[in-house]
């Protein structure tokens, strides 16, 4: 019996759990490409969670103003701020082809891992 249902039916694509991490020291840029990712799912009518937000990472470097070594003990401080969000799909791995294929911001990086 249960052979018969097997060959009656059709096989489905099979549907992945896909997580697409963006990252970008821009935060602009980085919520138009979350907003342009999402919009771009959702006409395609797939199930999504996110842009969930990560904690910003702080990164600060500290030097001495002066090249010698002499005069007053000036310092000057620089921080770059990395951005993170996270994006998760419900879809097959062929929809997702289609969803990145849009245009990037410059300065936003993205990652696509698929699991099972």
């Amino acid at each position: 019996m249960s052979m018969q249902k097997k060959a009656g039916l059709e096989e489905k694509p099979t549907v992945h759990r896909i997580r697409i991490t963006l990252t970008s020291r821009n935060v602009k840029n980085l919520e138009k490409v979350c907003a342009d990712l999402i919009e771009g799912a959702k006409k395609q009518k797939l199930k999504v969670k996110g842009p969930v937000r990560m904690p910003t990472k702080f990164l600060n470097i500290t030097t001495r103003k002066t090249p010698c070594g002499e005069g007053s003990k000036t310092w000057d401080r620089f921080e770059m701020r990395i951005h993170k969000r996270v994006i998760d799909l419900h879809s097959s791995s062929d929809v997702v082809k289609e969803i990145t294929s849009i245009s990037i911001e410059p300065g936003v990086e993205v990652e696509v891992t698929i699991a099972q």
